[in-house]
């Protein structure tokens, strides 16, 4: 406690005596106060409190609301405030000020219920409850935020414009969701099936919060998995950094366009994303060279696709995405690489994120080439329809940026460090994007070209 600013310290004594005050009642009116219904929401929520993540406690703190006086319900609350795992130190401090806090949040939210509604839901008083329950879960969720933004301000010493800056959203959908569920187990509490039935509404809950949270904890893994390939294909070719973004934005809206979602959308995403990550195996010295290439180092350029395909090739949950990394070098009239396809016989992702990529190689300015305007790059992209590109993601990727716009790379690209301002990478002298009638074999420079 005493590591604590002198601030923080008085904050938390003052939360802690007021919550202490709002309990008091439940001791002055012991034999009115249902203990029974105290002492298990009491232990339900010591229990939500030691679970990791759990999802009930709020449902619980509400459920003592409506069926509690202010003070018994402030004390259901404060049981499961010292129960819980404060994650840092001072932990004795964190849980008291964790108990305060829910306390006098649960108190208030009671008050304000008890002012509509009352405790005992039986045939046509449940109606008449919902208006005061959303009322009370509001006033939970307000009152907890306010302390909150209180202890930021006096413990991190952080502005009160930032302590109390936290989205609406943020702060009411919780308890406003879990409002409708407490209510029912207030409802349940006293009627023909007792508590067991009231404390059953809460699974369902749990259960769907629990595999909500799994695929949300899922999903940013596999971003986290993506970021981590693409920022190491950033570091081994610095002339490309932020392009694998915007070809994976791109793709989106292409694929957006041509009516594909869900699933699929994401697989395009990250088709996008990572199409270069092939890279990481071709030679750190042929992606930085100065001057053209020579065959051999043209052939490694080349083998990319290759690479990039093998080493997505364990991750499943990039599966959908493979086709798109290893065919996005394939032209419509079997010109491209690695194996020469022709049509359709390149998959569909592949033909989207090869618009995506030559569109945002064209429009982004980098150290060896300035960008393109946006209807120029469309223009090019356009005239190589047929030949290079699938006509129809082309026409798809015009529509999506006639309705939502694009923002182009803003300034040139970071040089590397290795190397001196002017110079220009081989890698990317070399036409192996766009349509042109220069020779593939003969390294003359073009505006977006790259490898």
């Amino acid at each position: 406690m005493w590591a604590l600013p002198a601030a923080a310290r008085v904050y938390i004594t003052c939360a802690v005596l007021a919550a202490a005050v709002c309990a008091v009642p439940a001791v002055r009116e012991a034999p009115a106060v249902p203990w029974g219904t105290v002492v298990l929401l009491a232990g339900v929520g010591a229990a939500c409190e030691r679970l990791p993540r759990c999802p009930l406690t709020v449902p619980v703190l509400l459920a003592g609301a409506f069926l509690l006086p202010p003070g018994a319900a402030a004390l259901v609350a404060a049981a499961g405030g010292l129960a819980g795992r404060p994650g840092r130190e001072p932990a004795g401090v964190r849980r008291l000020w964790h108990a305060a806090q829910s306390s006098l949040a649960a108190g208030a939210a009671s008050y304000v219920y008890g002012l509509g509604a009352p405790r005992v839901l039986e045939g046509p008083a449940f109606p008449r409850a919902v208006l005061p329950a959303l009322a009370a879960a509001l006033v939970l969720a307000l009152v907890a935020a306010a302390l909150d933004g209180g202890v930021l301000v006096t413990a991190e010493g952080r502005s009160p414009r930032t302590a109390w800056r936290r989205p609406l959203p943020e702060v009411l959908l919780p308890p406003l969701s879990h409002g409708p569920t407490a209510l029912l187990t207030a409802v349940l509490w006293h009627g023909p099936y007792g508590r067991a039935a009231a404390l059953l509404v809460l699974l369902p809950m749990a259960v769907t919060a629990w595999v909500l949270d799994r695929c949300r904890r899922e999903r940013a893994a596999h971003q986290a998995t993506v970021r981590a390939l693409v920022q190491a294909v950033d570091l081994k070719d610095h002339y490309t950094r932020g392009h694998s973004e915007r070809v994976g934005r791109a793709s989106v809206l292409i694929a957006r366009e041509l009516g594909i979602s869900g699933d699929r959308l994401e697989a395009l995403r990250f088709a996008g994303t990572l199409h270069d990550v092939g890279k990481l195996g071709v030679p750190t010295r042929v992606l930085r060279k100065d001057g053209p290439l020579t065959p051999e180092e043209r052939r490694a350029i080349e083998l990319h696709p290759e690479y990039g395909h093998e080493m997505v090739r364990g991750i499943g949950f990039l599966d959908e995405a493979r086709a798109a990394i290893l065919h996005h070098h394939e032209r419509l009239d079997g010109s491209g690489y690695p194996y020469g396809l022709a049509g359709r016989q390149i998959p569909e992702s592949a033909r989207v994120v090869a618009v995506a990529d030559a569109f945002d190689a064209m429009t982004s300015t980098r150290s060896y080439s300035r960008a393109r305007p946006v209807p120029v790059a469309l223009a090019e992209l356009q005239r190589c329809s047929g030949s290079q590109f699938d006509p129809r993601m082309v026409a798809a990727l015009s529509r999506a940026l006639d309705r939502h716009g694009w923002r182009p790379a803003e300034g040139a690209a970071e040089l590397s460090p290795l190397r001196p301002p002017g110079r220009t990478p081989a890698s990317r002298n070399v036409p192996l994007d766009h349509c042109s009638t220069a020779s593939p074999a003969s390294g003359e420079a073009r505006p977006g070209g790259r490898g």
